[in-house]
Parts: structure tokens; sequence; C-alpha cells
């Protein structure tokens, strides 16, 4: 008979097993629900590890709980979270192991518009609150870079709106990794997309971006849904290289609007943000060039102009010359007479020198000295012996004086003042040494600071000429050469090529012979 048909009145009731019994109430509603749709809000929403998705629909009165297989729920383009209005087609069933029924949910929308727009604002006040849509944490886009990384439809009219303007304002390379930019599979193509692009090697085989666009056409809210997921905002954020996003028209806004580093209204917009006018920087450098070219003619014909009136307000050589000439000439007639003179003086004074030097004089002396030694070292002998009777008396007598003892203790307690002063001494000569050696160093550190050796290895250098420091040009033109002191050694620059000074002749020694 039918499980649910009621018992005859003259039998006794059947009796089932509890899973004879769930099994048939599984049947019965199995059998009167098939595919059915339901509206209502999202509950408890549950993501264990194996991917599956369970959750519960409820209204102002019942709770229905739901379960999505994992496959169904990798392949929803909006994702259900709590607090949303939805509608989900699927099938009722029950699950024995709880006594409960469930619908097995195969898929899920949003409730129409309004739940659409209250997921997104629940979506940006959360990014908002972590500061990803922060100024501060924006870069600047690099001024003009040398690959440039799309993320859009390689068949879509916009990847050939960006292509066209790049090649009309700048020609750049161009790497373009295809993505859907609708659907289910956009977000985490989108996503995938910009990790990829972050992960490549700077100046690699295939080298890493130096600025990326995601660009796509204008389209409904659904169609661009995919670039209101969180993960895309999150991959958005955590680009290291900087981001313009150009999804939908001007009007548009999603959420990578807010996390990118600019945002462009069209596509369009978004290359000629990534890249200057190549006329128009050609036509800038030009005029810089001119500029610079008159502000250097100009520089130089001013220099000119006050080198001329320096050199106009300077003597001339020869004025200079004239007085050291003259003295030199006069002293040149002195010098003659002068040596002359200085001789003869000489040879007055070796004469009159000379004429005291007499033999039988010398022999007198010499006699005379002869018998003062003769007389004195007969004195000699006696007056010793005096002397060294007298002291002998004298130390015997301070030696009969001397106490051993005594002199042991004088001498050990001398020795203890002695070591204590030396240990005072010591000490204070440590606590002066350091301190003189601090004060040294504080010198030495002043010196280093103050020294021109600290400005050398910034980049500076000493230039002299001739031994004498120069800091001026005419005075590099006047020196024979020059020594240039780099923070690492020095460089002798060779001689000018003309007006080196001529060398001085030594003057010619006088002919002594001559003299005499």
């Amino acid at each position: 008979m039918d499980l649910i048909d009621d018992p005859s009145e003259a039998g006794n009731s059947p009796e089932f097993s509890v899973t004879e019994l769930s099994g048939a109430i599984k049947r019965v509603i199995e059998g009167e629900f098939g595919h059915v749709r339901i509206r209502g809000e999202v509950g408890r929403v549950s993501r264990p590890r194996s991917g599956h998705v369970y959750l519960d629909l409820k209204d102002d009165r019942s709770v229905i709980s739901g379960v999505m297989w994992k496959g169904t729920a990798s392949r929803l383009q909006t994702q259900p979270e709590e607090g949303m209005e939805v509608i989900a087609t699927g099938r009722i069933t029950t699950f024995g192991g709880q006594s409960k029924y469930q619908i097995v949910i195969e898929d899920i929308k949003p409730a129409g518009m309004g739940a659409l727009m209250a997921l997104l604002e629940k979506r940006k006040g959360m990014l908002q609150a972590e500061g990803l849509f922060d100024e501060s944490r924006k870069r600047p886009l690099p001024y003009l870079p040398d690959i440039i990384g799309v993320v859009t439809s390689p068949s879509g009219a916009v990847i050939r709106d960006i292509l066209h303007r790049l090649r009309d304002r700048f020609p750049r390379k161009v790497l373009i990794w295809p993505v859907a930019v609708q659907g289910e599979r956009c977000a985490p193509e989108v996503a995938r997309a910009i990790a990829g692009f972050n992960a490549m090697t700077p100046g690699g085989a295939l080298p890493r971006p130096d600025l990326l666009i995601v660009a796509r056409g204008g389209g409904s809210v659904e169609d661009l849904w995919g670039f209101n997921e969180e993960i895309v905002a999150r991959a958005a954020a955590a680009s290291e290289i900087p981001l313009i996003s150009a999804v939908g028209h001007e009007t548009d806004t999603t959420l990578i609007d807010y996390v990118s580093d600019r945002r462009a209204p069209t596509p369009t917009a978004a290359a000629e943000l990534a890249v200057p006018v190549r006329h128009e920087l050609l036509a800038w450098l030009g005029g810089q060039g001119a500029r610079m070219s008159q502000a250097l003619s100009t520089t130089l014909v001013r220099r000119r102009q006050r080198l001329s009136d320096l050199g106009r307000a300077l003597p001339r050589p020869e004025v200079l010359v004239e007085g050291p000439r003259q003295r030199l000439d006069l002293l040149g007639d002195r010098l003659g007479p002068a040596l002359i003179a200085g001789v003869q003086r000489r040879k007055v004074k070796l004469s009159e020198a000379s004429g005291s030097l007499r033999p039988a004089t010398l022999r007198r002396t010499v006699q005379t000295a002869r018998r003062d030694l003769d007389r004195l070292s007969a004195r000699l002998a006696p007056a010793l012996a005096r002397a060294v009777a007298a002291k002998s008396e004298r130390f015997a007598s301070r030696t009969a004086r001397f106490d051993p003892a005594a002199l042991t203790a004088q001498t050990a307690t001398a020795r203890r003042d002695l070591d204590r002063l030396v240990a005072g001494i010591t000490r204070a000569g440590q606590g002066q040494t350091q301190t003189l050696r601090r004060k040294i160093d504080a010198m030495d550190r002043l010196r280093e600071t103050l020294s021109y050796k600290a400005t050398l290895a910034r980049g500076y250098a000493v230039v002299r000429g001739d031994g004498d420091v120069v800091t001026t040009k005419a005075g590099a033109k006047k020196a024979a050469t020059l020594e240039i002191e780099f923070a690492d050694g020095k460089l002798l620059v060779g001689g000018k090529a003309s007006g080196a000074a001529p060398k001085k002749t030594a003057p010619k020694a006088p002919d002594q012979g001559s003299l005499f």
C-alpha cells in the first residue's frame, strides 16, 4: 500500500524505520515541489572549506534553509551576503540527517536595483573604513611610461580606442591581458590580471609595465557589477604599479574607481592621462632650448662686458714694472763699488790682525803660561790631601749618626707616602688625560666638520695655481700650472701653451780671484 494512505480500520498500523519514513517524506516533497523561485532576505551565511555555501532565506514570519554546492557557488556573478534581498531558484528537498527540509539553490540574484545598490553601499563603507579610498595612499602616475599594461577585453572597441589614442599622442609599448569584462568570470579574471602584471620582473624577458589601465565600455549596473566585487577592489589597492580605472562612461562609478590611483571618465581619457602629447612636448623642449641658448648668450655678453670694464680699470703691465726696473738699474750700478769697498775693508782688518802675530811674542806667552802651570801643580797635591782628609772626617761623623732601624722605618714611611702620592698623581693624571682626550676628540670632530676636506667629499674641488689658491677665472689664466685637489687626491694640469713667463737666469758668480 502507499505509505501515506490511511491504514484500514480492521488492520494494525504498519511500522516504518526512521530511514523509510524519511525517504517517503523526501519523495513526497520532491514530487510536490519541483523547481521553485523564492524571494526573501538572506540570513545566516556559512562558507566551509569544502566550497559549499549554506544560508537561510527568511521573511518576517518564516525561515527556510538553503544550500549551494561548490560548482554553483563558483559560477555566481553576485555572491549572497547577509541582509541582501534575493530571488533564489532551486528545488526543495529534505535532509534526513537533521529532519529538516531545504532548498538546493541553482541560481540566486539580487531582488532588483535596490538590493544591488544596498550591497554596493555596504562594500563601499567597509573598504572606506579600511582606508583604501584615502588620497594619501594614491601614487602619482609616471610622466612618460615605457610600457603600459591594459586589462580589458581584446575584442571590444575599448582596446582599439586606447591603442589609437596612444599612437596619436605618444606611441608606447602596450601589453594586453585579455579578460572577461562582464559576467561571472569578470571579477576573478580582472583580479588575476592585476596581480599577474605586478608579479612580472622589471626588465625581464616580458618586462613589467610602468602603468596599468583597467578599462571597459559603458553598460548597466549588472554589466559593470564585476568591477564592484571586493576581490577586484582589493587587487587594485594592492597593486604596486600605478593604476588608472576607466570603467564605463563618465557617469558610471564602480568600486575600482575609488581605490585606483586615478579615475578616467572614458577609456580614451585614460590613454590621454597615461602619456603626454609628443608634438607639444617637442615644442616645449624646443622653446626651453631656445630660452636656454638666449640666456647663455646674454650671460656671456654680460660677462664679457664686465671683464672689459675691469680690464680698463687695471694699470698697464709696462707701468707696473717701470718702478722695479729703475730700482734694479740703480742697485746694479751700486753693486760693483760696494763689492770693491767691502774687499778693501776686509784687507785692512786682516793686516791689523796679522801685525800683532810675532813668533817672539808667542814664545814669551807660552813660557809665562808654563811657569804658572808648574807653580800651580806644586800646590795641587797638598791641597788635595787636605781636602780628602776633611771630607773623610765629615763622612765618618755622619756615618756614626746613621741608625739602620730608623733608616728602615723612615724609608718605609717615605715609601708609603710616596706610593700614596704616586697613586693620587696617577689618578689625577688619568682624569686630566681623559678630560684632555675628550677635548681633543671634540676639537678633532670640530676640525673634521670645519675642514674643507668634508666639502671636497661633497663634490667640490680646490684649485691652486703657482702655489696659491685660485678663486677667479683671471687668476687661473695667469697661473703657469694648475693643481686641482679632489677628495681622493690631487691632479696637476700642465702649463699653458703660450704666454708662459720666461725662466729667470741665475746671476753669474763673481770671479773671486779678481776681487783679491
